[in-house]
Order: C-alpha cells, then structure tokens, then sequence
C-alpha cells in the first residue's frame, strides 16, 4: 500500500499538523508493505526519505509557511509516484491538486480537517464572509472519498455543513519526548522560584484565538503563590510579575523539560479542534485547567484536571485553586495513563490503517462518525 499525505501546513515551527504528518512518516516508514510519501513546499523540487519538497513562493512574514499557487507541480508529482491512496492535510490549492490527480490516477482521496476554516476566517475577516467560507468547506470537503475530524466538535461541524462520510480521528503524542522523565529540578531556580511557588505553564503560539490576556489576567488574582510560564512566539511582552515569557520557538525536548518541570498547564484557547499541547501536558504527567470549550471537553477528564467557563479570568482562577486543593500530584499520573491509553501515536496510526482499508476495498469494521 502506498499512501502519500499531501499539505502546505508545514514549515519549520509548524505545529499540530507536522507533528502529525511526521509522527505519522517515522511509523508507516517501518511497516511491511507500506509506502509512505510526504509532499509539502519548499524552494525547489527535491526528494529525501520519501518526503517530497515541491516548489511554492514563501509567505511574507509567514515563519517559514510557503503558499502552493500552481496546481500543476503538486499534480505532477502525485502521477510520478503512483500512490494508491491520498491524504489532504490542508482546505487549499493542495486539496484541488489532489482531487484532480484523483481522476487521472482512479484512487480515493481522504481529507482531514485540522483547522476550522470558517471560525479562523471569521477571526480575521469578521462574519460577513462566513456563509461563502462554510459553502466551499461543503463543496471541498463533499468531494472526498472519506473525511477525518480530530475531534467530535470538528466532525458535527462539517456534518452540519451536509458533509458526508466524516470519521473522528484524533491525534496522539510523543510519549517518549513529553514524558515525566523530562523533569527538570533546577527549573524552579532558573526562574527565581522558590520550592512552595505552583508553577503552571502555556505553550504555543501567542495568537488571538488562544486568549493570552485571560491568563495574565487569571495570574494577577492569583498572585504571588503561583507563577505562570508562557513559551512560543509573538508571546505578550507587557505581563503581571509572576509571569515569565519565552518568547521564541522552541524545540520539543526543550518544551518536554518545561512542561514535566511545571505543575500544571494552563490554557484559555476556546477554539481548539483538537489541543495537542493538552495532550502534551498530560503525558508530562502535569494536570491541567482549560476552558470548558472546542476540543477541550472531549480530552480533559475530571482525572485529569478541571474545566471552567470561557472568558473568564476569575473562573479560571478558581479553577486553578481547587485543582492544588486536591492531589495535583496524582491528577498528572492519571493524565500521563490517560494519554498511554488512547493517544499513543501506535494506536493512532493502527486507527489511519483502518480508515485507508477501509476506503481501499478491504473493509475494517468501523461506524461514521464515530
């Protein structure tokens, strides 16, 4: 079986979907009778282990992202290498690409809907454009052979749209990396914190849909007992004093060390389809305290941390204290069990065959939407 995944949602501090994508490559690169091919953008057209750089102009102040605006190299590359499955991992030029090379070639393509592209545009654009967003989402999406969600709240949206043929199918973690062997005791004296201090952490992108003045605002009525750690780019630069900022990219052992040397996380996102840093947390063996919203209510269990109600700092704030007046300590050993169970990326990647056999002719029980 040869599977190729094909996205422009790859660059070099790319988040959940690269994560995915090359989590996804290492384990298919090991299984007998599988082939697996990766097309993402580059500068040039250039091949190396099976992953393939095709040529697209680099975004403006975009991080690395490169935008696909030629149908035709993407296509070409897909008729070279003959595979006898697509995966889409982007709502753009790629997916077309695809659906075109789809008819040349008589294979199934699957789609899988990372981003919500409707809410990110209304983000940006306000809601006037939402109606023609959520039109082409049916449309694209309404061509592929089989749709994957990573959560329950993504799929009911595109059932919602009248996309048909949509699957939950999350993603998983890196239990080696985000481990609680990561733990780093000397942390605590790097930030100038002493052993009594709780120390909660946020890591990702400092953008709009991840609320970061909720939690400079939950921090201040917390104050001086708890110190909170933010990590990633475009972080806020005016912050409350028990707050620190990392404000770069980091790679994933240096985030690992962080998170499994903290003592919760702590996020305000209300729009998450899926929220792999909370998965990330918990494999650290750090409970956590997030917003009862998007993802979130399908991932975080009350074994695991607590939720509370969106937008509101002084919510989360009670949050965070009735979590430490119970056993935090154990919360994070049932998170890091929780994740062993059923976010190994072994169990994920067993799931992606089933979908791919299942769409091949070879049927694997499995229920739509479920």
């Amino acid at each position: 079986m040869h599977i190729a995944d094909i996205t422009m949602f790859y660059a070099p501090a790319s988040g959940g979907v690269r994560t995915y994508l090359d989590a996804k490559h290492r384990r298919l690169g090991i299984k007998p009778g599988i082939r697996h091919s990766l097309l993402i953008p580059g500068s040039s057209l250039s091949e190396q282990d099976g992953i393939f750089t095709v040529p697209a102009p680099a975004l403006p102040f975009g991080k690395g992202y490169r935008f696909p605006l030629r149908l035709a190299p993407w296509r070409n590359v897909l008729q070279v290498l003959q595979p006898d499955l697509i995966e889409v991992g982007d709502p753009y030029l790629t997916a077309w690409a695809a659906l075109d090379a789809r008819r040349q070639l008589d294979v199934p393509v699957i789609g899988f809907y990372h981003s919500d592209l409707p809410l990110l545009v209304s983000n940006r654009m306000g809601n006037w454009v939402t109606n023609n967003v959520e039109a082409y989402v049916s449309k694209l999406y309404g061509n592929f052979d089989r749709v994957l969600a990573p959560s329950r709240v993504m799929a009911d949206k595109l059932t919602g749209l009248g996309v048909r043929n949509v699957f939950v199918q999350p993603l998983g973690v890196d239990l080696q990396t985000f481990n609680p062997d990561a733990r780093d005791p000397e942390l605590r004296a790097e930030l100038g914190l002493d052993d009594n201090t709780r120390l909660l952490i946020f890591a990702g992108r400092g953008s709009k849909e991840k609320n970061l003045p909720v939690l400079l605002d939950c921090m201040k009525r917390l104050g001086r007992r708890y110190h909170l750690l933010l990590v990633g780019s475009s972080m806020p630069t005016a912050v409350p004093s028990n707050v620190t900022v990392i404000d770069e990219f980091c790679p994933a052992p240096q985030v690992a060390r962080l998170m499994a040397s903290a003592d919760a996380l702590l996020h305000a996102g209300d729009q998450e389809t899926f929220g792999l840093v909370i998965l990330e947390a918990m494999a650290s063996g750090i409970p956590v305290v997030a917003v009862a919203a998007g993802a979130f209510e399908e991932i975080v269990t009350e074994d695991c941390g607590r939720l509370c109600a969106p937008n509101d700092p002084a919510a989360m704030a009670t949050a965070v204290r009735e979590l430490f007046s119970s056993d935090s300590v154990a919360l994070g050993r049932q998170a890091r069990l929780h994740v062993e169970r059923h976010y190994a990326w072994d169990t994920v990647v067993t799931s992606l065959l089933c979908h791919y056999h299942a769409v091949l002719g070879s049927q694997w029980p499995l229920t739509a939407n479920g």
